[in-house]
């Protein structure tokens, strides 16, 4: 099985945000798991470059453009070894296949007659690169950016005839019920392309905007910034040069904030609708991060940065809190009280201290090794708790994938308090069925948590003997009794250190 996957890709006009964070550790944990699945897996991420935004940017610092998304490029290609990504390919908007992708896709949409050049006059907000009417304003402000005053455009553009495909579209969410996730986005696109489509500008004069995409056949104009960031999303894959990898990874799931419904969702499919090539698999559009419940701002100065967190607490425990410390499908509150609550409870107290204390009874009682275990009737339900995690993820849910983990270590801690081992073995009782399980408990906690916290999971399982996880057969996983008796068990120094106050 294939299985391409890809986040957004941020603008380099700001160093990388929280709200990436989350949504590229949201991919990351999907990815991971595809590959221990089995699935082979294209994971792809990257750095949107052009814009007039990123032009203003560049002139502001002083910089030539291109050596200034040179180098925000890199603090975004850094954040793979700081959270701990798997990616597999950086794409920037400036590459030249890129850009080459770009201009054949303008060429095929422009063959099927859905490109065309007329006089554009709008309100534009630069920090959305996106026109705005005037329904969509607050106090003739955009509501995302109400800091920035609106440009106001009038000039000869290219539009996207984008009202063509108001009844496709719709014919498409009809007959994709589950493209969209979680539901409530897709009706909500739904609603936004029944009150009918507007076509979209989706070229600016060179003359005004110079940092761009040459549009074939017209020098004097760029490509508006979505028309060409969105097709990073196939260019990735070798399109249209390499047809073998495009064909055997396209479709993929794309991976989104709710603040980019409408650009991936609608507009790119329906551009991939003009240009004659298969529509996305599936998007999953996840919430912002607010802080004291509050949208994250400058002018606030409530903005966090993840590497702080990251340098600070380390990369599991920001990991495990963006995934299962918020709801997956809503916005989701960061405070330093909250991650710090979550991290003492669930990774401290829970899956550090779970661990601690079997491999402590197993140097103990067993002689550091896995018991001979005879019977193997087992009472925690391995079979409920796969089949919830699995569909967890595959339905975006980290959440609810996390509370599952977390309630099958309250199970094994609970088995621990119930049967009291140190106390059997006091009276002289065979306590190695009930440590054997405790090991193979662990065991299946430590795969569980490989797309989640790769890093202390890895730690886990080699504690246990256990290394090079290539693949994982679920069916068999459900199927307590495959830690082998008699390995010898390493316990590693404490997971996850205590808070000091």
């Amino acid at each position: 099985m294939r299985y391409y996957i890809t986040t957004t890709l941020p603008y380099v006009n700001a160093k990388p945000h929280i709200g990436f964070a989350l949504e590229i550790i949201q991919a990351d944990a999907l990815a991971r798991f595809h590959r221990l699945l089995g699935d082979e897996v294209i994971f792809n991420t990257g750095t949107d470059e052009h814009g007039i935004k990123i032009l203003q940017k560049a002139t502001a610092e002083g910089k030539d453009v291109q050596i200034y998304v040179d180098e925000y490029a890199k603090k975004f290609d850094a954040l793979k070894q700081a959270l701990n990504l798997s990616y597999t390919n950086f794409i920037r908007t400036t590459n030249k296949d890129h850009v080459k992708a770009t201009q054949e896709f303008w060429k095929l949409c422009d063959k099927n007659g859905d490109i065309y050049k007329k006089n554009y006059q709008a309100k534009y907000c630069v920090g959305c690169e996106l026109e705005k009417t005037d329904s969509e304003l607050v106090n003739g402000k955009c509501p995302v950016h109400p800091n920035m005053d609106l440009d106001l455009i009038d000039e000869e553009n290219y539009f996207f005839k984008f009202s063509n495909y108001t009844d496709k579209l719709l014919k498409f969410y009809d007959e994709n019920p589950n493209f969209v996730v979680p539901s409530h986005r897709l009706n909500e696109i739904k609603a936004f392309v029944k009150r009918g489509l507007q076509d979209f500008s989706i070229s600016r004069l060179k003359t005004k905007m110079p940092w761009g995409v040459e549009v074939p056949n017209d020098s004097e104009h760029v490509m508006y910034v979505w028309f060409d960031a969105l097709v990073n999303y196939i260019s990735t894959l070798g399109w249209p040069e390499d047809k073998k990898n495009f064909k055997f990874f396209w479709p993929g799931v794309q991976v989104a904030g709710k603040d980019n419904l409408r650009q991936q969702t609608a507009m790119w499919q329906a551009m991939l609708m003009s240009a004659g090539i298969e529509n996305s698999k599936q998007v999953f559009i996840h919430g912002f991060v607010t802080a004291n419940g509050q949208k994250m701002s400058k002018s606030l100065g409530n903005v966090v940065d993840p590497l702080e967190i990251q340098a600070k607490y380390g990369t599991d425990a920001l990991r495990y809190f963006l995934l299962g410390g918020m709801n997956a499908y809503e916005d989701g509150d960061f405070t330093i009280e909250r991650f710090e609550e979550f991290y003492t409870a669930h990774l401290v107290n829970g899956v550090g201290n779970l661990t601690s204390r079997i491999l402590t009874m197993l140097e103990k009682y067993t002689d550091g090794k896995v018991p001979l275990a005879k019977s193997k009737k087992l009472k925690v339900k391995s079979v409920d708790f796969w089949t919830g995690y699995q569909k967890s993820l595959e339905e975006y849910n980290f959440f609810d994938a996390i509370n599952f983990i977390n309630a099958n270590v309250g199970e094994l801690d609970l088995l621990i308090s119930n049967e009291k081992p140190w106390e059997k073995a006091k009276n002289g009782e065979d306590i190695s069925e009930l440590l054997y399980e405790l090991a193979e408990g662990l065991r299946h906690l430590g795969l569980a948590l490989l797309p989640i916290i790769p890093h202390s999971a890895e730690k886990i399982l080699n504690s246990l003997g256990i290394k090079n996880i290539e693949k994982l057969d679920l069916e068999k996983e459900k199927k307590w009794g495959r830690l082998e008796s008699g390995t010898k068990i390493t316990k590693p120094e404490s997971l996850f250190p205590r808070l000091i106050k």
